[in-house]
């Protein structure tokens, strides 16, 4: 079996050192070969982007090109349904197979909220699922709803469980915490102040490029 690959689905509003990190961070606490960002197309849990699925692509395309362990699915992009996360990973499971190892990579927020997706339970029939925190304050099952921590209390794992299954297993990791948001880029930007530092350059000038936010 191939190393775990590990899959990072989102809106990327835009894409931020946040997201970034958690991705690197990702790569080397769980052991992951890399990671494939997936932006969303038609986000089914949001209000609709203020820019456009392919300048969402483009500035995920500029931010991640310095790394060779990153590669980008532009196929939720280019489809004209929503982008249920149970309907990637069927597509990724004809394209990859039954044997590979597949980690959805989420935020513990996002996790808490896993019984209000599509068809949620039957993500952890095609991936593993691991869920990042801040550092000293890890994941309970006593935060999340009751079906949901049954759950986590049955698969919750450690980063070797990963190369060891296609899917199935849920691994919490800690991550430095960068407190960056899309939605205070966004705000930044529109107000006409500096978003420098918060986002790599080439995503900044993209930005300024198009005249993206104001």
């Amino acid at each position: 079996m191939s190393e775990a690959l590990g899959l990072f689905g989102g809106t990327f509003d835009p894409v931020h050192f946040g997201h970034l990190r958690l991705a690197e961070e990702a790569i080397e606490q769980l052991g992951l070969g890399g990671v494939r960002w997936i932006p969303a197309g038609q986000p089914p849990h949001r209000d609709t982007p203020r820019v456009t699925a392919v300048q969402r692509l483009d500035m995920v395309l500029r931010s991640t090109a310095g790394n060779a362990r990153f590669s980008v699915d532009a196929s939720e992009v280019e489809a004209a349904a929503p982008s249920y996360t149970v309907h990637t990973l069927e597509r990724l499971r004809r394209e990859l197979g039954g044997k590979q190892a597949l980690v959805l990579l989420v935020g513990a927020d996002a996790f808490a909220g896993l019984p209000t997706w599509y068809r949620w339970r039957d993500i952890l029939a095609l991936a593993h699922v691991a869920v990042s925190h801040r550092p000293g304050f890890p994941v309970e099952a006593s935060c999340l709803p009751e079906e949901l921590a049954a759950l986590f209390a049955e698969r919750q794992s450690t980063p070797g469980a990963l190369n060891a299954a296609p899917g199935g297993a849920i691994v919490p990791f800690a991550m430095t915490q960068l407190a960056i948001s899309a939605t205070q880029i966004r705000q930044l930007l529109a107000a006409g102040r500096s978003a420098r530092y918060l986002l790599p350059d080439p995503v900044l000038d993209y930005i300024k490029l198009h005249q993206l936010y104001k």
